[in-house]
């Protein structure tokens, strides 16, 4: 077992990336706030602190579970989503609904597979919460993309939900590589390997591999969405545009992200997480200090034993 792959090395990155995810959630969140819009057309923050949303408190439940397992438990991460599901965090409806059954004693994979109609949900929801686990698998994209796809279940059964989280998964393990993070196309190009190509998702991702060479992230949000009806295929294509252009410098992928407006907490959540998935990624010392601190019950637990 190499230090990369021993499950301290994993946590280590996994929370690297939970706090980089937590930061461009919270700080994400601001810019909803009429009065912080002069702020982000100067790139500037507000005074803190900042509140983190549904994106961060999912993502607990997420590194919690595999500090706990070593891996996705399907049924810990529901019950995890349910007993630490906070209102007035900015869930949607059906969510809401969903986790408030479920901590009733509702039987998860009948009530997220009956969601919208037994279409299941197509949100962005699984997406928004995973590039932690995409840093803890950095050693084997692969099976990333796997544990991704088993995560998703519990909350969104919609094929193109579960395509979005395995994406975002598979660019954070990518990012988080032994031998450092690759180039914008190569991490693009990694991620559409990965992923279903059958998928909006997947040709969301194509359309942003093409768009690499494009300077202004208005006209690609145009064409690839920046989340606005907070679908997996109008979020994540754009997020890991974002995201691949700019590897190792965390402000920057942030300010790219938010100037074009849309989902912002989410957007900068995900490009958040992937980019702190990379140890040169972290965010600005001074932006974790005004985040709110993580749960206390995320304190790590040791792995699982059987």
């Amino acid at each position: 077992m190499t230090a990369h792959s021993s499950p301290e090395g994993r946590l280590d990155r996994a929370l690297a990336s939970l706090r980089g995810l937590s930061v461009g959630d919270a700080l994400g969140s601001q810019f909803f706030v009429p009065a912080h819009y002069p702020l982000l057309r100067r790139r500037e923050v507000p005074s803190g602190p900042w509140q983190w949303t549904d994106d961060t408190e999912m993502a607990c439940s997420v590194v919690a579970v595999l500090a706990a397992h070593q891996r996705i438990d399907q049924d810990d991460l529901a019950r995890s989503f349910a007993e630490h599901h906070d209102f007035d965090r900015g869930y949607g409806a059906a969510v809401n609904r969903l986790l408030r059954l479920i901590r009733e004693g509702g039987e998860w994979r009948e009530l997220s597979a009956a969601l919208f109609n037994g279409q299941g949900s197509w949100g962005n929801g699984a997406a928004m919460r995973i590039a932690p686990l995409g840093a803890w698998y950095a050693d084997d994209p692969e099976q990333a993309t796997h544990q991704a796809e088993i995560s998703a279940y519990p909350t969104h059964q919609h094929r193109e939900a579960v395509v979005g989280a395995m994406a975002v998964a598979a660019a954070a393990a990518l990012a988080a590589a032994p031998g450092g993070p690759p180039g914008a196309e190569a991490l693009l190009d990694g991620v559409i390997a990965l992923v279903p190509a059958k998928s909006a998702v997947g040709a969301g991702l194509r359309r942003a591999r093409d768009m690499l060479d494009y300077g202004d992230a208005d006209t690609v949000a145009a064409v690839l969405g920046r989340g606005r009806r907070t679908s997996a295929h109008d979020t994540v294509p754009f997020a890991l545009w974002s995201a691949a252009r700019c590897l190792g410098d965390y402000e920057r992928g942030f300010w790219t992200t938010a100037l074009v407006g849309g989902d912002v907490d989410t957007t900068c959540a995900i490009v958040g997480g992937v980019i702190a998935s990379e140890g040169a990624g972290a965010p600005p010392a001074e932006w974790v200090a005004r985040t709110e601190a993580l749960p206390d019950w995320l304190a790590p637990q040791g792995p699982a034993t059987a």
